[in-house]
């Protein structure tokens, strides 16, 4: 982060502020944390944060200090929406273009305030005042420990905001396996651990405490599970039809498209997930080695994210978007 801009942010929260903080729709680990993290930490330096979620976030991570605190649009757009027009200073973390919010954006194009973006994906739009966004890091909550640091008030770091922070790395990295974990980040990670974050209870808060009928479903999606081997790819689906059947709720195809990678050979995968209300088919990408499935979800799925971990959707039908897929994928 350029020091013209940490001076600047040191000047902004010198003195008690009304504070938006923002995660992207359907907020992950990453995103949940990082802006529970920041929470934390503004409270500590006698400002008013607030974080703003464009909609619901999984029940998984419900158990995240003092997320009960966090509002949500889409449930509340008055009271929401006048929150955000009072605000004196608005962080956006873990996105970088204004579109990953959904029907806030509308609102958030027309404040005048300073925006501080933190985030780690590729291609960052211009919106904001300041930006500290860099692709090395595998997570926005190790940027988000970093960003504390840059300020000079590490000795703020307490045991809530660790939790916070390592909750987003460890989900973010995909338990610490992902090529972007490096060496820093298991020392920030040892360093919060001496901060007291209970690093076996967390994993088990995040991955271990699944509903009987979250488990049906992922049953049902390696039913599902398709495999292109010539072309080393696979792919899951799920209709609107078996959501419901298996009482789906928020957060229960979290890490479902992962087990696509894990077939010996394959290199590129992809869950397609249908959701009626929306009128949209859902995806993820996931990849392994250098195929970028970034790029792959902008040029043809209207989405975006990192080299080997992105998402989009599709306005066709589940069969059609299952053959637009499949006719890519013999052209690469």
């Amino acid at each position: 982060m350029k020091n013209s801009d940490i001076q600047a942010i040191q000047l902004l929260l010198a003195t008690p502020k009304k504070i938006a903080i923002i995660p992207h729709r359907s907020p992950d680990g990453d995103a949940m944390g990082s802006t529970l993290a920041l929470y934390h930490f503004l409270l500590k330096l006698n400002h008013q944060p607030v974080v703003i979620a464009p909609n619901e976030f999984p029940e998984f991570l419900a158990w995240l200090p003092d997320s009960e605190t966090v509002l949500i649009f889409e449930k509340n757009k008055e009271t929401t929406t006048k929150i955000l027009q009072e605000a004196e200073l608005i962080f956006t973390l873990d996105f970088n273009a204004l579109h990953r919010v959904g029907e806030m954006e509308n609102v958030l194009k027309t404040l005048s305030v300073p925006f501080i973006m933190i985030d780690h994906h590729q291609k960052p739009d211009d919106y904001a005042t300041h930006t500290y966004s860099d692709t090395a890091f595998g997570s926005t909550c190790e940027m988000i420990y970093n960003f504390i640091d840059f300020l000079g008030q590490q000795n703020l770091i307490d045991k809530t905001i660790a939790t916070c922070i390592y909750t987003g790395i460890l989900t973010d990295s995909g338990s610490f396996k992902y090529p972007k974990t490096t060496g820093r980040t298991h020392r920030v990670v040892a360093d919060l651990i001496d901060l007291g974050v209970d690093n076996s209870e967390v994993p088990n808060l995040l991955f271990d405490n699944h509903s009987y009928n979250r488990l049906q479903l992922l049953g049902r999606a390696l039913q599902n599970l398709k495999v292109i081997p010539e072309h080393r790819t696979s792919y899951i689906t799920l209709t609107q039809e078996e959501l419901d059947t298996f009482h789906y709720v928020k957060g229960d195809t979290e890490g479902i498209v992962n087990y696509g990678l894990t077939i010996k050979g394959i290199i590129f995968t992809a869950i397609f997930i249908e959701n009626k209300e929306e009128k949209i088919i859902k995806i993820s990408f996931r990849s392994q080695g250098d195929f970028d499935v970034n790029q792959f979800a902008r040029d043809h799925f209207g989405g975006g994210g990192h080299i080997n971990a992105a998402g989009g959707k599709s306005d066709l039908s589940m069969e059609e978007t299952i053959k637009k897929f499949e006719d890519l994928v013999t052209k690469l």
